[in-house]
Protein backbone atom coordinates (compact mmCIF):
# COMPACT_ATOMS: atom_id res chain seq x y z
CA UNK A 1 0.00 0.00 0.00
CA UNK A 2 2.70 2.41 0.92
CA UNK A 3 4.35 1.88 -2.45
CA UNK A 4 1.43 2.40 -4.46
CA UNK A 5 0.83 5.34 -2.67
CA UNK A 6 4.09 6.96 -3.11
CA UNK A 7 3.56 6.31 -6.88
CA UNK A 8 0.44 8.12 -6.86
CA UNK A 9 2.10 10.94 -4.35
CA UNK A 10 4.57 11.29 -7.25
CA UNK A 11 2.74 11.35 -10.15
CA UNK A 12 1.22 14.56 -8.88
CA UNK A 13 4.89 16.27 -8.93
CA UNK A 14 3.90 17.84 -5.58
CA UNK A 15 6.69 20.52 -3.41
CA UNK A 16 8.38 19.51 -0.37
CA UNK A 17 6.78 20.53 2.76
CA UNK A 18 8.46 22.47 6.02
CA UNK A 19 11.06 19.26 6.43
CA UNK A 20 12.75 20.15 3.15
CA UNK A 21 12.76 17.15 1.52
CA UNK A 22 12.79 16.97 -2.05
CA UNK A 23 11.78 13.89 -4.53
CA UNK A 24 15.17 13.35 -5.11
CA UNK A 25 16.58 13.09 -1.82
CA UNK A 26 13.41 10.56 -1.09
CA UNK A 27 14.13 8.12 -4.10
CA UNK A 28 18.11 8.35 -3.09
CA UNK A 29 17.08 5.94 -0.46
CA UNK A 30 13.36 5.22 -1.18
CA UNK A 31 13.22 1.74 0.13
CA UNK A 32 14.93 2.75 4.02
CA UNK A 33 11.91 6.35 3.91
CA UNK A 34 9.18 3.75 2.93
CA UNK A 35 9.74 0.72 4.86
CA UNK A 36 9.84 3.44 8.21
CA UNK A 37 6.73 5.28 7.01
CA UNK A 38 5.31 1.22 6.58
CA UNK A 39 6.81 0.60 9.98
CA UNK A 40 5.41 3.89 11.81
CA UNK A 41 1.88 3.80 10.42
CA UNK A 42 1.17 -0.50 11.12
CA UNK A 43 2.66 0.03 14.50
CA UNK A 44 0.88 2.91 15.09
CA UNK A 45 3.54 5.39 16.02
CA UNK A 46 3.14 7.85 13.48
CA UNK A 47 2.57 11.14 13.68
CA UNK A 48 2.21 13.82 10.37
CA UNK A 49 5.26 16.59 10.91
CA UNK A 50 3.37 20.24 10.51
CA UNK A 51 2.34 21.60 7.12
CA UNK A 52 4.09 24.36 5.49
CA UNK A 53 1.66 27.32 5.28
CA UNK A 54 1.59 28.90 1.91
CA UNK A 55 -0.80 31.91 1.49
CA UNK A 56 -2.47 32.11 -2.64
CA UNK A 57 -4.43 34.75 -4.07
CA UNK A 58 -7.88 34.24 -5.13
CA UNK A 59 -8.87 35.19 -8.51
CA UNK A 60 -11.73 36.86 -7.00
CA UNK A 61 -9.27 38.68 -4.74
CA UNK A 62 -8.22 38.03 -1.60
CA UNK A 63 -6.35 35.20 -0.62
CA UNK A 64 -6.34 31.33 1.46
CA UNK A 65 -4.41 29.55 2.93
CA UNK A 66 -2.69 26.45 1.62
CA UNK A 67 -1.28 23.58 4.01
CA UNK A 68 1.76 21.52 1.97
CA UNK A 69 2.30 18.43 4.19
CA UNK A 70 6.03 16.48 3.75
CA UNK A 71 6.53 14.42 1.22
CA UNK A 72 6.22 11.38 3.29
CA UNK A 73 3.14 12.58 4.89
CA UNK A 74 1.11 12.80 1.62
CA UNK A 75 2.26 9.28 0.75
CA UNK A 76 0.61 8.21 4.58
CA UNK A 77 -2.57 9.97 3.60
CA UNK A 78 -3.11 8.51 0.29
CA UNK A 79 -2.26 4.97 2.42
CA UNK A 80 -5.25 6.13 4.29
CA UNK A 81 -7.59 7.83 1.60
CA UNK A 82 -7.21 4.14 -0.37
CA UNK A 83 -7.90 2.06 2.51
CA UNK A 84 -11.10 4.02 3.74
CA UNK A 85 -11.82 4.28 0.38
CA UNK A 86 -12.20 0.49 -0.38
CA UNK A 87 -13.80 0.46 2.99
CA UNK A 88 -16.47 2.99 2.78
CA UNK A 89 -17.38 3.30 -0.79
CA UNK A 90 -19.90 0.97 -0.60
CA UNK A 91 -21.99 2.15 1.75
CA UNK A 92 -22.65 5.60 -0.16
CA UNK A 93 -25.34 6.18 -2.01
CA UNK A 94 -25.46 5.98 -5.39
CA UNK A 95 -26.49 9.22 -6.03
CA UNK A 96 -23.94 11.43 -4.29
CA UNK A 97 -20.87 12.43 -6.27
CA UNK A 98 -19.20 14.87 -4.26
CA UNK A 99 -15.32 13.92 -3.57
CA UNK A 100 -15.78 10.20 -4.98
CA UNK A 101 -13.44 8.61 -7.13
CA UNK A 102 -14.81 7.94 -10.53
CA UNK A 103 -17.14 10.41 -10.21
CA UNK A 104 -17.82 13.94 -12.04
CA UNK A 105 -20.03 16.66 -11.41
CA UNK A 106 -21.07 16.14 -15.02
CA UNK A 107 -21.99 12.67 -13.84
CA UNK A 108 -24.07 14.53 -11.03
CA UNK A 109 -25.83 16.77 -13.61
CA UNK A 110 -26.08 13.55 -16.13
CA UNK A 111 -27.88 11.93 -13.24
CA UNK A 112 -30.17 15.19 -11.89
CA UNK A 113 -31.30 14.80 -15.28
CA UNK A 114 -32.94 11.49 -15.09
CA UNK A 115 -33.85 11.60 -11.27
CA UNK A 116 -36.27 14.79 -12.70
CA UNK A 117 -38.35 12.51 -14.78
CA UNK A 118 -38.69 10.21 -11.77
CA UNK A 119 -39.37 12.53 -8.76
CA UNK A 120 -40.99 15.55 -8.23
CA UNK A 121 -38.22 17.16 -5.95
CA UNK A 122 -34.22 17.56 -6.05
CA UNK A 123 -31.73 18.10 -2.81
CA UNK A 124 -29.11 20.23 -3.09
CA UNK A 125 -26.37 20.66 -1.03
CA UNK A 126 -23.25 22.91 -0.85
CA UNK A 127 -20.86 22.08 1.02
CA UNK A 128 -19.00 25.23 1.13
CA UNK A 129 -16.46 26.14 3.96
CA UNK A 130 -17.69 22.31 5.11
CA UNK A 131 -14.03 21.03 6.08
CA UNK A 132 -13.04 24.19 7.94
CA UNK A 133 -16.48 24.16 9.99
CA UNK A 134 -17.07 19.98 10.91
CA UNK A 135 -16.86 18.82 13.82
CA UNK A 136 -13.59 16.92 14.42
CA UNK A 137 -15.13 14.65 17.30
CA UNK A 138 -18.64 14.10 15.69
CA UNK A 139 -16.34 12.98 12.40
CA UNK A 140 -14.42 10.60 14.03
CA UNK A 141 -16.87 9.31 16.42
CA UNK A 142 -18.10 8.05 12.58
CA UNK A 143 -14.74 6.96 11.55
CA UNK A 144 -14.39 4.67 14.24
CA UNK A 145 -18.10 3.32 13.37
CA UNK A 146 -17.36 2.25 10.23
CA UNK A 147 -13.25 1.76 10.45
CA UNK A 148 -11.91 -0.15 13.52
CA UNK A 149 -8.28 -0.08 12.18
CA UNK A 150 -6.66 2.15 15.02
CA UNK A 151 -4.04 3.12 12.74
CA UNK A 152 -6.35 4.92 10.51
CA UNK A 153 -7.89 6.82 13.31
CA UNK A 154 -4.16 8.39 13.50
Amino acid sequence: MVLEAYKKVKANKGSSGVDGMTWELLDSNLGRHLYKLWNRLSSGTYFPMPVKQVVIRKKSGGTRSLGIPTLLDRIAQQVVKHHLEMQLEPLFHDSSFGYRPGRSAHDAVARSQRNCFNHDFALDLDIQGYFDNIDHDLMMKALRHYCKDKWVHL
